[in-house]
């Protein structure tokens, strides 16, 4: 996006498209207070103040009767003069206030670009930007929590202060180089060798998180792995509580990995139903069982599912029994034996066909997502963040390992960058582009 490229008066309707009761039209830049003039041909509202306004396009034909609000610079979203006009919301409405703007010298925004113009203008650094558009995009409760929380600042301000810190070290180690014949106060350099491996593990640990923001932001992935015909697929439509899955006696009927969203306590959940685990021959079903190994194989969680009436799991399922596996018991209304335990894991009993047991099922994984990937302190929400921690805390543990100031007050700097290109701070033109194309239009 070229300088002259954002001085332009932009407009773009910052509410939802189609028909609606109410329409919000923004536009931003240094034109919009005499657009918002000559559309209304009146003196501008107050700041922040709502007016109801007349709007007129060409030949003074009225566009419709709405309200104008006025933000001027600094003091807005951007951090350029900005109008925004409440619409009917009407498609015919918009379109003709759309033409009018063009006509007066506005133009159409590119997705992003009231957030990249917000960026520029230092009203709001990377994390809170990429924030907003989570806040856009979220679709439960913990999603919008986790949003909200990064673009009010949370991540940005912990990133800042690790950044000083390790500027503050530098100064320390670019002391040493530029004053080595001369006597330093005893002590200095352990003091900051010890101060930079305690934020060493500091990162390290923040790092070691299970993929904590990741997953809240993206979805905690949850596997239902077992024989055929155990009732896999019944279990997933009964969870989603729709019919997603074909469900037949036939064994073998699922081949491909079949996903639902889930809104689960209000933490976002991908439910995965897979094909049956078994020696196979047949060369579709040969695949969909290697996709269902590897799907189990990186899930956050799995459900391992049997048959109430083999009193245990196959020995292929039972393999797969460990610490991120929730054992489910189906097909428990015919009558066979309870099993509690297995293994020392609890079984838990439901039947997929009338429902029994789905509410303690649901209950025990909600526990198990909430206790993994609960909300706690800020958490790197996207893998920039991380590939930029896992560099900083690399060139910090570099520094400790030498003993030569200059290298070590160079690996600083990198850490230093590194933390500084996640916030927006340094060297960040070549992501910017990268960044805000996936914002949505109006935002």
């Amino acid at each position: 996006m070229t300088a002259g490229f954002a001085t332009q008066t932009i407009f773009a309707l910052a509410s939802g498209a189609g028909r609606a009761g109410v329409a919000v039209i923004r536009v931003s830049g240094p034109e919009a207070g005499a657009i918002l003039d000559e559309l209304t041909g009146r003196d501008r509202p107050p700041a922040r103040r709502a007016m109801r306004v007349r709007l007129r396009g060409a030949a003074d034909e009225v566009l419709d009767d709405g309200l104008a609000l006025w933000f001027p610079a600094p003091h807005s979203f951007t951090g350029e003069d900005v109008a925004e006009l409440h619409l009917h919301g009407g498609r015919a409405v918009i379109a003709a206030v759309g033409e009018a703007l063009t006509g007066l010298g506005a133009r159409p925004a590119e997705p992003g670009e009231f957030t990249r113009r917000a960026f520029d203008n230092g009203k709001m650094d990377l994390t809170a930007a990429e924030g907003l558009a989570d806040l856009v995009a979220a679709e439960t409760a913990a999603q919008r929590r986790q949003a909200l929380r990064q673009m009010d600042g949370a991540l940005a301000a912990l990133y800042d202060d690790w950044r000083e810190r390790l500027v503050r070290a530098q100064a320390h180690f670019e002391a040493a180089i530029d004053f080595a014949d001369e006597d330093l106060p005893p002590g200095v350099e352990a003091e900051v060798r010890g101060a930079l491996a305690g934020l060493a593990d500091v990162i390290a640990g923040h790092l070691a998180d299970g993929h904590r923001g990741e997953r809240l932001r993206d979805g905690v992935e949850v596997a239902i792995v077992g024989a055929p015909n155990v009732g896999k697929s019944s279990l997933l439509n009964r969870l989603a509580r729709r019919e997603a899955a074909i469900v037949s006696a036939t064994a073998g009927t699922t081949r491909d990995v079949l996903e639902v969203h889930l809104d689960l306590g209000g933490y976002p959940v991908i439910l995965a139903d897979t094909a049956g685990l078994r020696a196979a021959a047949e060369e579709v079903e040969v695949e969909g069982i290697r996709r269902a190994r590897a799907r189990a194989a990186r899930a956050d969680l799995r459900l391992a599912v049997f048959d109430a009436a083999a009193g245990e799991p196959d020995a292929e399922t039972r393999a797969l029994l460990n610490g991120d596996t929730l054992v489910v018991m189906n097909k428990a209304d015919l009558g066979a034996p309870a099993l509690d335990r297995l293994d020392g894991r609890p079984v838990l009993g439901v039947s997929a066909r009338t429902g029994e047991g789905m509410e303690a099922l649901l209950a025990a994984l909600e526990a198990e997502v909430a206790r993994r990937f609960g909300e706690g302190g800020p958490a790197p929400s996207r893998l920039r963040y991380r590939v930029a921690l896992e560099e900083a805390e690399g060139a910090i543990r570099r520094a400790l390992a030498t003993g030569e100031a200059e290298l070590a007050a160079e690996d600083l700097r990198l850490a230093a960058r590194a933390i500084g290109r996640i916030t927006g701070r340094v060297d960040v033109e070549d992501l910017l582009d990268v960044i805000f194309r996936d914002f949505c239009i109006g935002k």
